[in-house]
């Protein structure tokens, strides 16, 4: 059944990410599209739009849609075994959700009930073959790498398989996860096109917020060595009215990576925004006692979705934050775009700069660090 106006048409891109997305599924080259990214990047969107469009137009027979359910409590993935009928039910809300301003519930019912859109169990795929399809895989980081590759098996004949998930923000810290694993996998398929999405690419109203706020959660619940409870103890005292969110210490890092430089401090404090100035003290003063107390170098940063001021606050070359030209996430590591002239720099020799401020934010946030180099204007 053709549609007079192509759904995917109405879906205006609203960020760089989202028109590499829109590009990439219009691309009939590309049998597998990997989006990667945090909630509210569209990711979700895209894909369901395309899917449904590409259905209607005759394009595909069937859309299939694997999404596991997780208690947000107990963090168990629940499955049809678990919770019956309810399963499809949370699945058909979900479409609900996302659908809502862009076709009518009663075409998307007409598909469900015709089984022209199948709701699928991650955990009883294995014998089942989809062909004519489009099979979406949305929110990975929730499933193991093996229920994440057992999917990907099940791609037959003139189909395409869509994978979103979040390899940062929503996957369990302790363990790996099916979205990392399969954005590894699909980078070096000829057929298949990775998308990573970043901060910038968050446009849903409030996700901005609860991203910052899973990251402030993350540093909060951080176990803290006893030279970390030193400094916090010492703010404590010094500066009561800061809201400390954590610290984290790196002297065994900076001897690791030959970290000389007398720009690096021993820690850093990360505050609350708008604390700044009640950690450090009208003439650093507060900052300074805090070092007194513990013997410790020490520097404070805001905690922001601004990445810069905190690469910049450890980097052993005190300059070189000026050729920064971006710092977001893509899969899962901060991606930070240097320009060439200052690339070198960021590196540093043997590349012990990189890896320095690497080890430094895995030990903060569990997360890499990773330096690409962008062409600039040459500076004096």
């Amino acid at each position: 059944m053709a549609t007079s106006e192509r759904l995917f048409e109405k879906l205006k891109p609203l960020s760089p990410g989202q028109e590499e997305m829109k590009k990439a599924f219009m691309n009939k080259n590309y049998e597998i599209i990997g989006l990667f990214g945090p909630t509210g990047s569209g990711k979700s969107l895209f894909s369901v739009v395309y899917s449904i469009d590409a259905v209607l137009n005759g394009e595909y027979s069937r859309f299939i849609l694997s999404r596991p359910i997780v208690d947000v409590v107990t963090g168990k993935e629940l499955t049809t075994a678990d919770i019956g009928q309810q399963y499809y039910e949370l699945a058909t809300s979900y479409l609900k959700d996302i659908l809502t301003g862009f076709v009518e519930w009663g075409i998307v019912k007409n598909l469900l009930d015709s089984g022209k859109i199948v709701v699928a169990d991650t955990h009883y795929l294995r014998g089942r073959t989809f062909d004519d399809s489009i099979i979406f895989l949305d929110d990975a980081q929730s499933i193991s790498p093996e229920s994440a590759v057992e999917i990907m098996m099940r791609i037959g004949r003139n189909s395409r398989f869509i994978i979103a998930g979040d390899p940062v923000f929503q996957k369990h810290l302790s363990q790996s996860d099916g979205a990392s694993m399969l954005r590894e996998i699909l980078l070096g398929e000829e057929t298949a096109k990775v998308i990573d999405l970043g901060l910038k690419d968050i446009v849903r109203p409030g996700a901005r917020r609860g991203i910052r706020l899973l990251l402030e959660i993350r540093m909060r619940r951080r176990s803290l060595n006893e030279a970390e409870k030193q400094v916090i103890d010492s703010a404590r005292l010094h500066a009561p009215d800061a809201d400390i969110v954590t610290v984290v210490e790196f002297i065994d890092e900076k001897k690791t990576y030959n970290i000389l430089s007398e720009n690096v401090p021993d820690a850093l404090i990360i505050v609350k925004e708008g604390h700044l100035g009640r950690i450090i003290g009208r003439g650093g003063e507060r900052i300074e006692a805090i070092e007194a107390d513990t013997g410790l170098k020490l520097r404070a940063v805001e905690l922001t979705l601004d990445f810069k001021p905190l690469i910049r606050a450890i980097h052993p070359v005190s300059w070189v934050y000026k050729f920064i030209a971006d710092v977001d996430f893509a899969g899962p590591d901060l991606a930070v775009k240097v320009e060439t002239d200052g690339f070198g720099a960021f590196v540093g020799q043997k590349g012990f700069h990189v890896k320095f401020l690497d080890a430094v934010m895995r030990k903060l946030l569990g997360v890499g660090v990773k330096a690409k180099e962008i062409g600039g204007k040459r500076r004096k």
